[in-house]
């Protein structure tokens, strides 16, 4: 496939081309332009774990995005999805989806929908799930130790991909070592076995914690809470699909409200974990 592509789209000649380094800064002017709270670094992180389309106008003024994250030989993650508001309702997201699809080598394919983009995603086949909220804002107070916890170390990498594996759905090798080499870590064990992670790393405005796997929304509370009392008064995100219980209750009272959702969305065999390890908290919106 070539790596530019130029199209007319009504009065706007548009050119997409493979993205690279060099984008972030008009990347990073998008994704501020459309209320996305995401730094020059961390598209710097997106470009390691996926590939993507670079939208321009006929003055190469940035207009939109889209990516694909190879998560392992199966799956595949699509997200960085973004059009200006000019260009929402002129097919400019659905020609970057198709030329995106194209790449993806008949892998199952999984994303998080905007409410824009929703009905797109469902014109292209993708079969809706449960919501993802984000749940985010400034902590206003220290959750209480459990004592259950620890702090993560290097020997735990190997058991920490073993339960990432069977609660995500595939192998993501690639994408959790990156987020294990920029993350602070904490590990629930149990008789010698590690049955719980989650990591915490800049983003955005502040810090999220993501991935948190566990298996009981009490274990998920109790691998939080050292991330959200080491940001006491600092802004924190934390991307959950879970609507009640103790880990959505301890999050909202320290301050991390709900504040808007995404829907999980599918094409091809849907993953999830067993009853022993469950995704109570995503690396990011893109990757899952």
């Amino acid at each position: 496939m070539s790596n530019v592509n130029n199209r007319q789209l009504d009065s706007f000649t548009l050119e997409a081309r493979d993205m690279t380094p060099a984008d972030i800064p008009a990347l990073h002017e998008l994704s501020v332009a459309v209320g996305w709270m995401h730094r020059a670094e961390d598209w710097a992180v997106t470009l390691e774990l996926g590939e993507g389309i670079f939208l321009t106008d006929e003055i190469g003024r940035p207009v939109g995005s889209a990516m694909w994250f190879p998560m392992s030989d199966e799956l595949a993650m699509l997200g960085m999805v973004i059009t200006t508001p000019r260009l929402q309702e002129r097919g400019a997201g659905r020609w970057m989806m198709e030329q995106i699809l194209s790449r993806t080598g008949g892998r199952d394919l999984a994303l998080n929908a905007t409410r824009a983009a929703f009905r797109l995603y469902l014109a292209l086949d993708f079969q809706p799930g449960p919501k993802v909220w984000q749940h985010m804002g400034i902590v206003s107070a220290v959750p209480e130790d459990s004592g259950r916890t620890r702090q993560m170390r290097a020997e735990d990498r190997a058991a920490i991909h073993a339960l990432d594996s069977r609660a995500y759905g595939t192998d993501r090798h690639n994408a959790l070592e990156l987020f294990l080499d920029q993350s602070v870590g904490t590990v629930l064990e149990e008789d010698g076995q590690i049955t719980g992670y989650a990591l915490c790393r800049r983003f955005g405005r502040g810090h999220v914690v993501g991935p948190i796997i566990a298996a009981t929304p009490q274990d998920a509370a109790a691998l939080a809470a050292p991330h959200i009392a080491a940001h006491h008064g600092q802004f924190l995100r934390i991307d959950t699909r879970d609507t009640d219980g103790p880990f959505f209750q301890m999050l909202t009272a320290h301050g991390l409200a709900p504040r808007d959702s995404v829907t999980s969305m599918t094409r091809g065999r849907a993953r999830g974990g067993d009853l022993q390890a469950h995704v109570f908290a995503l690396a990011n919106q893109a990757v899952g």
